[in-house]
């Protein structure tokens, strides 16, 4: 499919238009579009994207839209996702911002709210699931998470503090485990 500014901010308006409930959902969304449909990028990608946007401050949706716009069309393609991916959100904060506080209080309405409150769920429920097939692929990976999970609920420790550590840990495995490939005892024994 042609990657052009036009296209970019077209896919990401249409993913901006249906992005309820914040940068957790856009995961599901984001494979439908741009690995799915388009195959602008592979579903590596993208969870390397997400992972690297919901570390950085900001929002998690345009943070991923800078990522894939990036490598699909440099900064061009960056500004047309990230503004595609805003713009809806930013238009109906403009055009229910004056009628909002009548609007929320009609029973139909709140019944909406309700049922897009069940979809975030299933869009949760999606996300988490394509994360968790492509970070818990080994002991390793399953124990970290456990132990990030466990300080999570504990509470005492920010959750920064526990990102970082097990970036860190991650880091340090990495580079073992690439030390104990390289690591190739000779004939004798003895290392290379």
């Amino acid at each position: 499919m042609d990657k052009t500014f036009y296209s970019i901010f077209k896919t990401f308006f249409k993913v901006g238009t249906l992005l309820l409930g914040g940068g957790y959902v856009i995961l599901p969304l984001l494979t439908s579009e741009l690995v799915d449909k388009k195959k602008w990028i592979t579903s590596d990608e993208l969870c390397e994207y997400y992972a690297l946007g919901a570390s950085l401050p900001g929002i998690i949706a345009a943070n991923v839209a800078i990522f894939t716009g990036k490598k699909l069309l440099g900064t061009k393609g960056a500004i047309a996702a990230t503004v595609g991916m805003i713009f809806p959100a930013f238009l109906a904060i403009v055009l229910l911002a004056s009628i909002l506080s009548e609007l929320v209080k009609n029973p139909t309405v709140q019944n909406v709210f309700w049922g897009v409150g069940i979809g975030v769920i299933a869009l949760l429920f999606l996300a988490v699931k394509e994360m968790w097939n492509k970070a818990v692929v080994d002991k390793f990976s399953f124990i970290v998470y456990l132990v990030c999970v466990l300080l999570a609920l504990w509470g005492k420790i920010p959750l920064a503090l526990i990102i970082i550590s097990a970036l860190v840990v991650g880091i340090i495995y990495q580079v073992y485990e690439d030390k104990k490939k390289n690591f190739k005892p000779d004939d004798n024994g003895s290392k290379e």
